[in-house]
C-alpha cells in the first residue's frame, strides 16, 4: 500500500473511531449523569478536558494576543452555539427520554448539515439550488417518520420523545451554526489552537451559566460513579475523540470524512440495541436510510459548490 493509501486508511479509521465514541457517549455515558443538573454536566465535561489540554497545549495561549477582534468574536460564537447551547440542548434531550428512544434523539441531531448549509447561504452568501431544497426536504420528512413512525404526533399525552426531539433539533441547529461560524474562525488558526480555545471559551460561558443558575451544587451532588463517567467522557469522547477526529480530517477528503462520520448515528443505533434492547421499526429503518442518504447528497453538493467557487 502506498503512503497516501495508508494515510487515507488511518485517517478514515480515526474518524470512524471518534464518531463511534460520540455514539457511545450519547447512548451509554452522558445519560448516566441524569441525576445531575444539566448546566453543571455541560460545564464539567468541557472544563476537565480543557484543564487536561493545558498540560500539553499551554503554548497556545500565545495565539490569543495575535487574534483579531473578529476572530475572537467568531470563536466566542462557536463556543456559545456549538459548545454551550448545542451541548445543553442535546444533553437535555438525552436526559428527557429517560433512556428511551435515545437513538432517535442522536439521529435527529444528524440533521445538522441541513441547517449548516442553509445558514451558510444566509450568512456567507453561498448559493442554494433546487437539489438542496429537495434533499433537505427528504431529510426533514425522514426525521419526522423516524420520530413518529406512521403515527400522527399526539401532543396531549405528554410524550417526552416529542419534547426530546425538539431539543435535538435545536442542538442540530446550534451545531450547524457552529460549523458555519467555524469556517470563519478556522481560516487563520491551526486546528489544535481553535479546539483549545473553543473548549476554553465554552468552559467560561458554561461556568457563568452555572453560577447564575446555582448549578454549582452539582459538585456536591455528584456521586463517585458520576465522577467516573465524567472522567471517562473527558478522556475519550471529550478531548480524546476530538483530537482523533481532527487527526483524521487532515488526512482524508471532506466527502470521505462525511461518510465516516455516519459511524456516529449507526453506532448509536447499535449501542442502543445492545445496551437497552431498543430496536427501530421497519418504517424507522427506512427513514434512517433516507435521512442518511439525503445528508450524503447534501454534503456532496456542498463540496461541489465549494470546489466551483474556488
Amino acid at each position: 500500500m502506498t503512503k497516501s493509501g495508508k494515510s487515507l486508511v488511518f485517517g478514515s479509521l480515526a474518524i470512524c473511531i471518534s464518531a463511534s465514541l460520540w455514539g457511545l457517549d450519547g447512548i451509554l455515558l452522558t445519560p448516566q449523569l441524569y441525576n445531575l443538573d444539566i448546566t453543571f454536566v455541560v460545564f464539567i465535561i468541557h472544563a476537565i478536558p480543557f484543564l487536561l489540554m493545558n498540560l500539553f497545549l499551554y503554548k497556545e495561549y500565545r495565539y490569543f494576543r495575535l487574534m483579531s477582534r473578529r476572530e475572537i468574536i467568531y470563536l466566542s460564537l462557536v463556543a456559545l452555539t456549538g459548545g454551550a447551547l448545542g451541548t445543553l440542548a442535546i444533553v437535555k434531550a438525552l436526559f428527557y427520554v429517560e433512556f428511551k428512544d435515545l437513538s432517535i434523539v442522536v439521529l435527529l441531531q444528524k440533521l445538522q448539515p441541513v441547517f449548516a448549509i442553509a445558514l451558510a447561504a444566509i450568512l456567507l452568501g453561498e448559493k442554494m439550488n433546487r437539489r438542496f431544497f429537495f434533499w433537505a426536504s427528504v431529510a426533514i420528512v425522514a426525521g419526522y417518520f423516524l420520530t413518529f413512525g406512521l403515527n400522527l404526533p399526539d401532543f396531549h399525552t405528554g410524550s417526552k420523545t416529542i419534547v426530546a426531539a425538539g431539543y435535538s433539533l435545536i442542538a442540530a441547529f446550534c451545531f450547524g451554526a457552529s460549523t458555519v461560524l467555524g469556517k470563519c474562525m478556522i481560516k487563520n488558526l491551526p486546528f489544535q489552537t481553535a479546539t483549545f480555545f473553543r473548549y476554553g471559551f465554552t468552559t467560561v460561558i458554561t461556568m457563568i451559566l452555572m453560577l447564575i443558575s446555582g448549578s454549582q451544587a452539582g459538585f456536591a451532588a455528584a456521586t463517585p460513579f458520576n465522577w467516573l463517567i465524567i472522567i471517562i467522557i473527558s478522556l475519550t469522547v471529550g478531548s480524546g475523540a476530538i483530537f482523533l477526529y481532527y487527526y483524521g480530517l487532515k488526512k482524508v477528503p471532506a466527502m470521505l470524512a462525511t461518510i465516516c462520520e455516519l459511524c456516529f448515528p449507526l453506532s448509536a443505533i447499535l449501542f442502543d440495541y445492545l445496551f437497552h434492547g431498543k430496536a427501530l421499526s421497519l418504517v424507522q429503518w427506512i427513514s434512517v436510510g433516507l435521512m442518511l442518504m439525503a445528508i450524503i447528497r447534501l454534503s456532496m453538493q456542498q463540496r461541489a459548490v465549494q470546489q466551483n467557487a474556488a
